[in-house]
């Protein structure tokens, strides 16, 4: 077991290179959630605005502990607000006056339907920067479908390429078309800043769908169809691209991953494996040969990892200057030495169960890091200190209740 590591503390005080930005994020769920929370670790004010009841962030528990709003609503203010009211209406237009980046991820048409067009919050505030979260975008013959991100990693082609050839397609286990949407919506927040910064633009809209970023990943398939007239099969954990690459079992029940990615490599993993004979056969010597013959490529070096265990495994091959890593569980990344002399994961002072490990910020900036400012709010734990700032009172919007 690795030592115990030292509990970062939240501090208010710090100041990320987004200080004086001020986000209002009316997402539900992951993407948006994880949009703000990339802001909000780099010192923009963000101020989640959430029904009575709470994000639905917030009843993925584990244990009865809600450790999905914990990691994503840390850095962020709550304000609790029942937009059916008019006088919540008005503080919610308040609070989108003053502000400088607007999330949120209804299905379109439906902030249109509440008197909250983006045409009309930039009359409100000509520097507002709206971002439109939804499944498959504001416009499209599928704008109107439920976007969840299950549909969207079916039908970006993603699922179709995840799985072995003889079972179903596989769907990832966690919101990783979400996730990445967050991602790409975070760093188009930055470029409409650095935009506006410039005075080539004041407030614009961002229309980010949870599909395109996904299907991006994708590549060059539609090239690769188009000019071969194939499509890409389902190929487990190798490639039908590059060959050496797969995981492998060892003795030890354990597995590794390598990549053979380029030609020294493949032919200096022949050379380990003790096949050097393999890099004059015809059917090795070129990758294209190797992609064709990967079975023949997987058996040879399953033969040898069967041999030895996973620390042997790994020691002879890096030795050599192979590419390869161990397939580590997230009990296996909680003891790594990596991940805990770079803090990568780290653990964060949580009040109700004394700490818990989180993933650090990141990325990794030298001069103007981000940090740990506030921990995950309750629900609307701050409503009344941010009516304050808007010129309202909780007696006020609590009469219209």
């Amino acid at each position: 077991m690795a030592e115990k590591r030292q509990t970062i503390s939240f501090r208010p005080e710090q100041k990320g290179p987004l200080h004086g930005i001020r986000v209002v994020d009316l997402s539900r769920v992951v993407a948006g959630n994880m949009l703000s929370l990339q802001l909000g670790d780099f010192g923009a004010d963000v101020i989640k605005v959430e029904p009575p009841q709470g994000d639905a962030l917030r009843e993925w528990r584990d244990d009865g502990h809600s450790l999905h709003w914990k990691t994503y609503g840390r850095n962020k203010r709550s304000i609790a607000l029942n937009l059916r009211r008019p006088k919540a209406l008005e503080a919610l237009k308040r609070l989108l006056a003053g502000a400088d980046v607007f999330i949120e991820n209804f299905r379109p048409g439906t902030l249109e339907e509440m008197g909250l067009s983006p045409e009309s919050l930039l009359e409100l505030n000509a520097k507002l920067i709206i971002v439109r979260i939804s499944g498959f975008g504001q416009t499209g013959p599928y704008a109107k479908l439920p976007g969840f991100g299950t549909l969207v990693e079916a039908m970006s082609g993603f699922a179709s390429r995840t799985g072995f050839p003889d079972r179903e397609p596989v769907l990832p286990p966690l919101a990783l078309a979400d996730m990445i949407s967050g991602l790409t919506g975070a760093n188009a927040v930055m470029m409409a800043l650095f935009a506006r910064l410039r005075g080539d633009a004041a407030g614009q809209v961002i229309d980010l769908s949870l599909l395109e970023p996904i299907f991006a990943s994708l590549g060059p398939e539609a090239s690769i169809y188009r000019v071969t007239g194939k499509i890409k099969q389902r190929s487990g954990s190798g490639s039908n691209t590059v060959s050496p690459r797969n995981v492998y079992l060892c003795s030890d029940g354990k597995y590794v991953a390598l990549s053979g990615s380029t030609q020294v490599i493949a032919m200096r993993i022949f050379e380990i494996i003790g096949r050097p004979d393999m890099k004059d056969d015809p059917r090795f010597s070129t990758n294209a040969e190797r992609v064709k013959h990967r079975e023949l490529v997987d058996a040879a070096l399953g033969a040898w990892f069967l041999t030895r265990s996973r620390d042997e495994a790994l020691g002879e091959m890096r030795g050599a200057g192979a590419t390869v890593g161990p397939v580590y569980d997230i009990a296996d990344i909680s003891v790594d030495r990596h991940f805990a002399e770079r803090e990568i994961l780290v653990e964060v002072e949580d009040a109700d169960l004394g700490s818990l490990p989180q993933h650090n910020v990141f990325p990794r900036l030298s001069q103007t890091p981000g940090g740990f400012r506030h921990p995950a709010p309750d629900v609307g734990e701050q409503t009344a200190d941010i009516l304050a700032e808007i010129g309202m009172s909780l007696d006020e919007l609590e009469a219209d209740q």
